[in-house]
């Protein structure tokens, strides 16, 4: 349901109801209202304020919650699963699942990345494979591990989220 209000429109008392999101210019001095999450829709925000994300194609199916890999191809920014096996270092997450060769938005790191399962509060996590988190480093003494990255993601704050932290990854 939407907030109402009562405005003085042609001079009489009229009930108004605020708006959620914003067309642009033709919404300029209507009083706003939060959505049905409680939060104010980005199209109510000034330019450059909002979710730090990036809208491109993917170059494969991932799921909600995984993190991805930002690359160029044929001049064409898009995401893929990030992982510690093959160089692909996390650059965010994706809140929403998508199908390959379709538009997705992937978010930031230093956000919180919902849609995990199974963390342990307070526990630390690091990049793992197929976009995957793992609750250990790789041990850098393991041969095993030469050529992985060691990139630290986050702390978990409940089992279900991580505040992700930005840091650059290590090549083992």
């Amino acid at each position: 349901m939407a907030q109402k209000f009562i405005g003085l429109v042609a001079g009489k008392f009229k009930q108004i109801a605020a708006i959620v999101t914003s067309a642009g210019a033709a919404d300029a001095g209507k009083i706003i209202a939060a959505g049905t999450d409680g939060k104010l829709h980005t199209s109510l925000l000034p330019t450059g304020i909002g979710a730090n994300s990036v809208s491109a194609t993917a170059s494969e199916a991932i799921a909600a919650g995984k993190l991805v890999n930002l690359w160029v191809d044929a001049g064409a920014m898009k995401l893929r699963l990030a992982d510690n096996s093959n160089g692909r270092e996390a650059w965010g997450y994706l809140k929403e699942g998508v199908s390959a060769d379709a538009a997705a938005t992937a978010y930031r790191l230093n956000t919180v990345m919902p849609n995990q399962t199974g963390l342990t509060v307070g526990g630390d996590y690091w990049l793992g494979t197929a976009g995957g988190v793992i609750s250990a480093a790789p041990d850098a003494t393991d041969d095993a591990n030469s050529g992985k990255l060691n990139q630290y993601i986050g702390k978990a704050t409940s089992a279900t989220e991580i505040a992700t932290v930005e840091v650059a990854p290590v090549e083992l």
